[in-house]
């Protein structure tokens, strides 16, 4: 995560720190002290609803996210806020103000792993760990919801009449299909002030686009040397995998010992080598992780096609597979063995590239590479190098590719944004941090739909996102000192 100086993009015309209202301050203070406790239960009521979006049936019509949209129409209607269906979309609000301050958070959760939990990854596990509160969704946007479900009552408790209406939005397919939101948002009038609780404190003003690289290997094998079947690896395309395996077949004595050497190598991973009647299984253990943070795993596929960089393999879908793994990605997190992709901007960082997840349909086996991209390259740009290094590779070794997905999500950096300062000061206020400044985040947010919208936590700086990880959580001291920020932001940015 990189910080922003005020001065770098001139973002207000002053930097000088400016308190919050007194008044804030308090309406923030009471919200803690009177409902800590109720968000953690109405957490624990929004992460029992597996809402993970499935291929073979509408958002709408999922018994999880029907259930999930009327525990939030119960919980409106209980602290005395308006209610909204829109289908992928519920609105929840305070006021009837023609201006609006719209919190933008979404519903759907990215798929669990069960046997990785230690209880039910849609049960609120508050004993494991003392002091986390353990499920999926928790920092990634049910924990985000109910903090800011009490900081709305809060407001209301204390009869303050704000400039602005308040109006939660919480959107329900954001980890897989944004064209509802987007035919949804071709009607919502642009509110004063959008600021979006799904992604990074201090204050995120820049955002990498999410971008994919999906090649598809389709061919047989000889089985006559050295081969691998059964190539698996990654649970979705946005997560670091931490689990990968592969079957290699007619494994003669010096590439077994290649095979072991590099093992004991490769120390960040568990590596277990298994001898099975047809040849032997090979398994890799990493560590999960959101892919716009790539540093906070350790990558399983990445480590597994590793192992493998000094063991010629016959060039069936799988052997293709790990080929192009290790010598167009390998460990590198930045893409600086795919032909010329690899930039970086001064501000956002670096793009990263990461393969994520493989999936096999009959002998076809497709990789997906999941790429964050700063501003910095055109479009056209990027595609023609990911073109000449895909081209490259297969004039290389006299292989077509079947089958090949591009795409390239556009980042967004504002120069601009007027509620940004302060949202910096209520940040600044809340933690003492006064070196505290705008940052830029790997991952992409619904934020890119709005005019102005800037991004403000749930993740603290320094501290490693849990989010789409096989271990998401968030402590209980982290909702209390969101929904002390949470309450003073809506305040200030109510009365601007």
């Amino acid at each position: 995560m990189k910080t922003l100086s005020l001065l770098a993009l001139s973002l207000i015309s002053s930097s000088v720190f400016a308190a919050i209202a007194p008044n804030s301050d308090k309406i923030a203070n009471y919200a803690v002290k009177t409902y800590q406790q109720a968000q953690v239960h109405t957490l624990a009521n929004l992460v029992s609803f597996p809402t993970v979006n499935e291929a073979h049936i509408a958002t709408p019509d999922n018994p999880a996210f029907i259930g999930f949209k009327q525990l939030l129409k119960i919980k409106a209607a209980e602290l005395g806020l308006d209610y909204q269906d829109h289908g992928h979309t519920v609105l929840i609000g305070l006021g009837q103000q023609s201006d609006k301050v719209t919190i933008v958070t979404h519903g759907d959760v990215q798929p669990a792993d069960a046997s990785k939990w230690r209880q039910s990854p849609f049960t609120l596990d508050a004993s494991s760990e003392p002091g986390k509160l353990i499920a999926r969704g928790t920092e990634d946007d049910k924990g985000p919801i109910a903090t800011a479900l009490y900081a709305m009552k809060a407001i209301k408790d204390q009869g303050v009449t704000l400039n602005n209406r308040i109006e939660l939005m919480v959107y329900l397919a954001e980890e897989s299909d944004w064209e509802p939101l987007k035919a949804f948002m071709q009607n919502y009038a642009q509110p004063k002030y959008a600021v979006t609780i799904d992604a990074s404190y201090p204050v995120v003003v820049a955002e990498k686009g999410w971008s994919l690289i999906a090649p598809t290997f389709d061919a047989s094998s000889a089985q006559q040397s050295t081969y691998v079947t059964g190539l698996m690896g990654g649970a979705f395309a946005s997560q670091i995998p931490e689990d990968a395996s592969v079957i290699v077949h007619n494994l003669n004595a010096a590439d077994e010992a290649k095979l072991r050497a590099a093992a004991k190598q490769l120390d960040k991973v568990q590596v277990t080598l298994r001898a099975l009647p047809e040849g032997m299984l090979v398994t890799v253990k990493g560590v999960s992780a959101h892919s716009s943070e790539p540093e906070q795993g350790i990558n399983a596929i990445a480590h597994l096609a590793e192992l493998f960089k000094e063991i010629p393999l016959e060039m069936n879908s799988d052997g293709q597979a790990l080929t192009f793994i290790h010598e167009l990605i390998g460990l590198d997190l930045y893409g600086q063995q795919f032909g010329d992709i690899a930039y970086r901007h001064d501000f956002m960082g670096p793009m990263s590239v990461a393969p994520t997840l493989l999936k096999r349909a009959g002998n076809a086996l497709t990789l997906s590479v999941n790429l964050r991209r700063p501003v910095g390259k055109t479009e056209a740009l990027l595609a023609e190098q990911i073109d000449a290094a895909l081209g490259k590779w297969q004039q290389q070794h006299q292989v077509r590719l079947t089958g090949l997905e591009v795409e390239l999500g556009e980042p967004m950096l504002l120069d601009g944004a007027p509620h940004a300062q302060k949202l910096l000061d209520v940040f600044k206020h809340y933690t003492g941090d006064q070196q505290a400044g705008f940052v830029s985040i790997g991952g992409g947010t619904n934020a890119k739909l709005f005019d102005n919208a800037v991004s403000f936590g749930p993740s603290m700086p320094g501290v490693k996102y849990s989010g789409h990880s096989e271990h998401e959580f968030i402590t209980t001291k982290q909702l209390e000192l969101n929904l002390r920020m949470y309450t003073a932001m809506m305040l200030e940015l109510g009365n601007m």
